[in-house]
């Protein structure tokens, strides 16, 4: 259904050749391309969507000087923030708060190395492709205990402990939810995932609802939603920084391309949390009209994610650390088992 990978038609097209240097150029080319698209869409998502949405919900003013509906403020931004003094406070483990900000971001962009986003357009199918995904972004925890170790900042301490107490207490039931999926899938690959969507659910006429797991287990998918916010860090689950009681937490210390590198890796963060619900629950790429507009309507997805997490941070009052934890282990780590094993109960009915 999704066809050659990407690096592959790459290959054809190239006047490299099928070698081992056509293909690492084509490998390359590909994941350039896929990152530069990710990173476009951060860089209209942070500096300038997430505050006109803010300011939307808020009945506020945004950024509405520096050209058409103040899209400009990207690049002033940009400049700003590139143009500042890194500043290296006294103390620092110097090799680790070096590292943490690059593994905010890599971490995330590696994520989309297996994310189909329409036809042809992903750097790789594995059999285990969903098992890549959760591995690869939840290297990000690594990054936010680095960064607040190394910061020799009692506040930076306190927001990677923070991280790290909420990723124990919510990976565990997000992973469980993507569990139920793939026992309705039969297959931890993601192009597999989204072929068993394609199938109608129900047929009302001229009308076809597609049999996308959201339809078919909402319960699931409101959960994942839930999770989700707290992987990427949005309220009311924004503990590791809370701004009004730890100033910034694990990102304190931090300025000039450090700061973009963490913001970045931010809101990689948040579109590769909706990519993976885009795939697991709204049929990837699929949607009305022909296959090759798939990559349309998976970014719209995408964006429709992206717009219920500020939703959520504008709407959301922050949730005490106690409380985080508590909803944690006895009521998502309670639901998400109680859904694992009601899915398994219904597909050991239906086989």
């Amino acid at each position: 259904m999704q066809g050659a990978p990407l690096p592959d038609r790459l290959v054809e097209i190239l006047p490299f050749g099928s070698g081992p240097l056509g293909t690492a150029i084509a490998a390359i080319l590909g994941a350039a391309l896929i990152g530069t698209l990710m990173m476009t869409m951060t860089a209209v998502a942070g500096p300038w969507a997430k505050r006109k949405v803010t300011a939307a919900f808020t009945d506020r003013y945004a950024v509405n000087r520096l050209g058409p509906f103040g899209i400009g403020i990207i690049v002033a931004d940009a400049v700003r923030l590139l143009s500042k003094e890194l500043i290296v406070p006294d103390g620092v483990d110097r090799p680790a708060w070096d590292l943490a900000p690059i593994v905010l971001a890599a971490s995330a962009l590696l994520g989309f190395a297996v994310i189909p986003m329409g036809s042809g357009i992903h750097l790789a199918d594995p059999e285990v492709g969903l098992v890549y995904v959760f591995a690869i972004s939840s290297i990000a925890s690594l990054g936010l205990v680095m960064a607040g170790y190394a910061s020799n900042n009692k506040y930076s301490m306190l927001g990677g402990l923070r991280a790290v107490a909420q990723n124990l207490a919510y990976e565990i039931p997000l992973v469980l939810i993507a569990a139920s999926v793939v026992l309705f899938s039969g297959s931890l690959q993601m192009s597999e995932i989204v072929a068993t969507q394609a199938q109608p659910l129900v047929e009302l006429g001229a009308v076809s609802i597609p049999t996308w797991y959201a339809f078919v287990n909402p319960f699931a998918f409101v959960l994942f939603l839930i999770a989700n916010l707290m992987e990427v860090g949005r309220n009311p689950f924004d503990i590791p920084e809370a701004p009004t009681e730890i100033v910034a937490g694990y990102q304190t210390e931090y300025s000039s391309v450090y700061f973009v590198l963490i913001y970045l890796g931010e809101f990689l963060h948040i579109f590769l949390g909706g990519a993976v619900i885009a795939t697991l629950f709204l049929g990837g790429p699929a949607g009305p009209g022909p296959a090759s507009i798939g990559i349309v309507w998976f970014i719209v997805k995408i964006w429709a994610v992206y717009l219920f997490t500020q939703w959520a941070r504008s709407a959301l009052p922050r949730l005490r650390i106690d409380q985080l934890i508590e909803i944690g282990w006895k009521g998502m780590l309670v639901l998400s088992l109680a859904n694992l094993v009601l899915t398994a109960v219904i597909v050991g009915v239906i086989a």
